[in-house]
């Protein structure tokens, strides 16, 4: 399979050629899901996010959305939030899933691999 995405955003001219991207950049994750059922394995794709800047946000933190749109939202499964603790902790928060329920999990990334938090 050719995963060739080396066109850039800047590539790319306003709302003009938003389809054009769209259809771009929604190749990759269908290529990936075509790998995944035939060989069943699971795929992970990190995505980065972008803080939504608004009104409310003098009254509450910054609300961050990723990147990608909808495109990214309907590839992926379930879709989990990864950010730091306090030290080592690191937290995994599951956004959107069809079979798990919204929650946080602690862990630590050491030496000898992943654990569970310390308390």
């Amino acid at each position: 399979m050719n995963f060739n995405l080396r066109r850039k955003r800047t590539d790319f001219s306003g709302r003009v050629e938003l389809s054009a991207r769209q259809m771009h950049l929604a190749k990759f994750p269908r290529s990936l899901q075509k790998l995944a059922d035939e060989f069943g394995v699971a795929v992970v794709l990190t995505n980065q996010v972008v803080s939504q800047v608004d009104g409310s946000a003098m009254f509450a933190r910054p609300q961050v959305k990723p990147i990608g749109g909808n495109i990214m939202a309907h590839a992926t499964t379930t879709r989990l939030a990864l950010r730091k603790g306090r030290g080592e902790e690191r937290i995994c928060k599951v956004i959107s899933s069809p079979c798990l329920a919204e929650a946080e999990a602690r862990f630590q990334i050491l030496g000898e691999g992943v654990s569970d938090v310390k308390d």
